[in-house]
């Protein structure tokens, strides 16, 4: 749990002084993260994985269902 903004947030990236979220921000504290960051690695690994997918090391036969869940 973070502490709450009392300025209205920050705009375009000012932090408003005596806020008490600003000057944590201000001080080096992490911002909050909303989970689009790891939905994206997620995805990146995924597109590695059926990049780098041999059908024929894996033996997959006629129709390749790998990745298919």
């Amino acid at each position: 749990m973070t502490t709450k903004h009392n300025c209205g947030g920050p705009v375009f990236g000012r932090k408003t002084p005596g806020c008490p979220r600003c000057d944590e921000l201000l001080a080096g504290a992490e911002p909050v993260r909303w989970g689009w960051d790891e939905r994206r690695e997620e995805q990146a690994r995924r597109i590695a994985a059926i990049r780098a997918h041999d059908c024929v090391e894996s033996r997959c036969g006629r129709v390749c269902t790998a990745f298919e869940w």
